[in-house]
Parts: C-alpha cells; structure tokens; sequence
C-alpha cells in the first residue's frame, strides 16, 4: 500500500493491502463487546438531545428578546454552533445509536428536520452508502461531487464551469463549505421528489414549516436587511461548521478505484482520518473524529468511542493495517495539498 496518506489504490495493490482476512473484523468486534462498548447510552443521549434542542430554542429567545443588534448578530454565529450540534444527534439517530427501536431513532431524526430545514432520511440513504464502501470510485456519494475531484480521472472528465472551479479546487475549497447548506437543501427537495421514501410527505411538510417560521421570524424581529445579514452569517458559519467535521474524515486519504476488493476491516480503516481526541475536541467534533472506530461500529454511542479507540488501534499494529491520526491542521494540510495535486492536470492541460 502506497506509504502517502493520499493516493488511488490501484486494483493489483489489492492483495498485498488486504492481508488481512475478513474474520479478523469479528476478532475485534468480539473484543469490543467484551468491554462493553456496543451496549447502548440512553442516559447519555438523554442529556445530549435535551441540551442540542435547549441550545437552538435558547438561540432563537435570544433573537426575539434582545435589544442590542450586537447581540442579535453574535446570536446568529450562536445559532450556527447549536444547529450543527442538533445535526450530530441526526447523525448519531441515523445509525441507531439513541434506540434500539428504530421507529425512535428516526422520531429524533424527523424533530431535526423541523429545525435544520433538510431531509433526514435523505441524509440517512447517502450516509449509508458512503458507510458501505468509504472512498471508493462510483460506490461512494461522499467523494461524487459536481465541483470537487477526488481522482485525476475526475478531473479531468469535468466541463464548463465545473471544470474551471475543480481547476482552482484548493483555493476555492474553504468558501465552497460556507455554500454547504445550499447544497444540502437541494438534495434534500431532489430526493422527496424522487418519491423513494414512505415519510417523504412527513418530511416535506416539516421543511415547509421550517422555512415558513424561519424567514418571518427574522424579519420580525431584525427588519429585512438586518435578517439577511443575520442569515448570511448563521447559515455560512452552519455550513463551514459542519463541513469542516465532516471532511477530515476521509478527503486526502486513500482513493480506491472502482472494483477494487477488499475486507471490510481493511477499507474502513485505511481510507479514514482520526484527529487527535480531547474532550474539547471530542466536543467540537461530535466524536466524528473517532472516525475509525465510528466506521468499524457506526452503532456505537460517541461516548465510547475514545476507550474503542485505544483497543483498536493496537489491534491494527498487531495486524499491520495502518491506522492514521492526526491533528486538525494538518488534516487540512493534507486536504488542500490532495485537493490541488489532483487538480494539477487541469491547470497543466
């Protein structure tokens, strides 16, 4: 396996990266159990949801309440923190992690939608299937992007205005997440039109009257210019927020070309990022940066995932796997150093 934390694994490296068989996932899974760390938290999520759904009301009384437009405004970056903290729970709902039952999980995922404004299930669909083959060439939605290129194959097969962004990709990265929420709500309206899901018209009221309290509440309570400065600021920040958890997960890692097969122990672990934990960080990041061990056991509640973390990174070492962390910034470092390599066929072209 290329020693690069970035690379396209060709399908003839396969064998010599996939040493390991797939019953050494069993191995660790029997391991994990034995500590404990799959039984589910029901307190803890208590606290978690409780504290998420506090957070984004207590925003909106502070919009409605104070005087000060000082105040309003440090309020939208406030919204913004406690929006993508409400995602987390999303997030952690859509692997099950709350219930066992999964009618309540997803009653968890639908309250989202009331107050993000984006299809749950929609979210649940795509995650998944980026869950099942992370990093792999037509397989994963989360490296299939109109105007980001992963493999220099991609790039190179974009046109117009796609290819001239790709081009510039590094550059153009950060303020691209800012435009994160946008996206989302696209694919969100896409997907319910698509008509695939049973609780799509549920959904689909949910976002209406998301919208339909957001835009006159802050016109109310801040005037028309005042709100769409307020708006600019809540939702550029929601979307750099979250996408700067989300992408150090996986992006600069290994890319693995369409066919390629390999254990599941094997593809979960290689093509994912752990960032340093602190409970600070562990906060910030939801536990996402556990990325390894959240891939390895998406049921895992987060609050488990530090303890899974020492147990199966020494697992990997005995088993040769290599197990990559890092901290935030050099994550990033490694993000734009990918992204523009990738790119460089354009720019040369």
């Amino acid at each position: 396996m290329p020693n690069s934390p970035y690379a396209v694994l060709e399908k003839e490296d396969v064998n010599s990266a996939s040493s390991v068989i797939e019953s050494s996932y069993a191995e660790l899974k029997r391991l994990i159990e034995r500590h404990g760390l799959l039984k589910p938290q029901p307190l803890y999520y208590t606290y978690k949801t409780i504290l998420a759904f506090l957070m984004v009301i207590s925003a909106w009384i502070i919009l409605l309440t104070a005087d000060s437009m000082w105040i309003k405004l440090l309020d939208a970056v406030f919204l913004a923190f406690a929006t993508t903290q409400l995602g987390f729970i999303a997030h952690d709902a859509g692997h099950r992690q709350i219930f066992k039952v999964a009618w309540k999980n997803d009653m968890v995922g639908l309250m989202n939608v009331l107050f993000v404004g984006a299809s749950y299930f929609w979210w649940v669909e795509t995650h998944n299937k980026h869950h099942s083959k992370p990093n792999q060439l037509a397989y994963d939605p989360a490296i299939d992007y109109s105007v980001l290129a992963f493999s220099n194959e991609q790039a190179l097969s974009k046109r117009g205005i796609q290819r001239f962004l790709i081009k510039y990709q590094a550059w153009l990265f950060i303020p691209m997440m800012a435009l994160y929420p946008i996206s989302m709500r696209i694919d969100s309206i896409r997907f319910l039109l698509q008509g695939k899901h049973r609780s799509r018209h549920l959904e689909a009221f949910l976002m209406i009257v998301h919208f339909v309290l957001y835009f006159p509440l802050l016109f109310f309570a801040l005037g028309p210019w005042m709100a769409i400065l307020f708006m600019v600021i809540h939702e550029s920040l929601f979307g750099l927020y979250l996408v700067s958890v989300f992408v150090p997960n996986h992006m600069g890692m290994v890319i693995l070309e369409d066919g390629t097969d390999l254990d599941f122990l094997t593809q979960q672990v290689i093509t994912a990022r752990n960032i340093k934990g602190h409970p600070l960080v562990d906060f910030w990041y939801g536990g996402l940066n556990y990325q390894i061990e959240h891939h390895l056991f998406p049921k895992m509640a987060r609050n488990r995932l530090r303890k899974a973390k020492r147990i199966v990174e020494d697992f990997c070492r005995e088993k040769s796997i290599v197990y990559y962390e890092t901290g935030f910034f050099q994550s990033y470092r490694e993000i734009l150093t990918d992204l523009h390599r990738v790119s460089a066929a354009l720019r040369s072209a």
